[in-house]
């Protein structure tokens, strides 16, 4: 801990600071909760009281190094903002900006040795609980069934939900998105590529050798670049749920009270609420589950496969890669040139429909947007190609 002896301008203006951030975080608070009622009400006035321990935590250590404490003011500017934004709008139309605040701050006490106990998860814990008002009345009837109360598990709400609703299902694993975006990217890629050879007037086989190397080095590339990113998130999501482990291990009461604040976001009466969260509580594997799924947003089942993800990758940016060789292997000239434009747009319509069919936008939109991005970038190629090409010859 840092003592009197220790405390140097800089440290003092940093409590100082953590001071003003404190205060003005427990207003905003308190400005929210007077523009609502019931159960709203009380967990944002919950939220400033967490704010103003905070602050008297900085305080008391200011008043110990000897500093001179700031004598609080009134609501910043943001805060009147935010204030009379959620007065004559509503509560729910500031609470994203005020979650990603809350996020962005969220790990600011995580290494601070001058931080009390508990400040660091209280910081992350906020940003959960707003993304849980702003969804409240989402997480289940008032029996609170839906959400696991007694007699259920709150990890079979998803699968039930997606089991009765598959549109609702994501892709968790990553492949499908991979898969997609590879398609896309090795038909526009390896048609610039083909058509920039083309242009230059390089014969059959030079274009044929461009398109299949360009296949080649772009399936593997777009599978390595996957895996890598793929793994990197892995090891993050599974690290954010051995740290909620270890916080459930050494912090349950944290871990309940956070739960039930969670659970009170959504909709459930305060008894309901607790009572839900200490059942959950009681198994530490279904109480993981619970918490890495409502605190973290995570399903521990379906973190993503590094291998599915680059395996897919490579397969589809070769079958969009592909389609502009095909006429290739065949012939060459003007008839291989004509026939690789008209695969390549076809095969751009067909993907960029797709898009927009998963996306439940437009297919004709998507198609005509997908059309026009690969045509633009072909265009391009094929024109710096014949400049080139025409220059070489002379």
């Amino acid at each position: 801990m840092t003592d009197r002896r220790t405390v140097d301008r800089a440290t003092a203006k940093k409590w100082k600071d953590l001071l003003a951030s404190e205060r003005e975080a427990a207003q905003l608070y308190e400005r929210l909760a007077a523009g609502e009622s019931g159960e709203r009400a009380d967990i944002l006035r919950e939220l400033a009281e967490v704010e103003r321990r905070h602050a008297a935590h900085w305080e008391s250590r200011l008043r110990e190094a000897g500093q001179k404490v700031p004598e609080p003011t009134g609501p910043g500017l943001r805060t009147r903002t935010m204030g009379l934004a959620a007065q004559r709008l509503s509560l729910d139309a500031v609470l994203p900006l005020i979650e990603r605040a809350e996020r962005g701050d969220a790990g600011i006490y995580d290494a601070d040795p001058d931080a009390a106990p508990g400040m660091a998860d209280d910081e992350r814990g906020h940003a959960r609980t707003l993304a849980a008002l702003r969804d409240g009345g989402n997480g289940g009837g008032a029996d609170g069934r839906a959400k696991g109360g007694p007699g259920g598990r709150p990890q079979d709400a998803p699968g039930r939900i997606n089991r009765r609703e598959p549109w609702h299902r994501g892709d968790r694993s990553g492949a499908l998105r991979a898969g997609i975006f590879g398609v896309s990217d090795g038909l526009v890629s390896n048609t610039a590529l083909v058509m920039g050879f083309a242009g230059s007037g390089a014969s059959r086989s030079a274009v044929l050798l461009a398109g299949v190397a360009g296949l080649l080095a772009g399936a593997f590339s777009m599978a390595a670049g996957e895996y890598v990113s793929m793994s990197g998130q892995r090891e993050m999501f599974e690290r954010e749920i051995e740290l909620e482990a270890t916080e459930l291990r050494d912090k349950p009461e944290e871990e309940l009270e956070e739960l039930v604040l969670i659970y009170r976001a959504k909709g459930l009466p305060r008894e309901q609420a607790r009572e839900v969260a200490t059942s959950i509580m009681s198994d530490k594997d279904v109480a993981l589950d619970t918490l890495a799924r409502e605190e973290l947003g995570l399903d521990p089942d379906a973190l993503g496969s590094p291998w599915g993800a680059a395996f897919s990758s490579l397969v589809a940016f070769a079958i969009g890669a592909v389609v502009v060789i095909v006429p290739y292997l065949f012939g060459g000239g003007t008839t291989a040139f004509v026939t690789a434009v008209a695969l390549a747009v076809a095969a751009m319509a067909a993907v960029g429909a797709g898009i927009g069919v998963l996306n439940g936008r437009s297919p004709v939109r998507s198609a005509v947007r997908q059309v026009a991005a690969g045509t633009l970038a072909a265009g391009v190629t094929y024109v710096v190609g014949a400049i080139i090409g025409t220059t070489v010859a002379g």
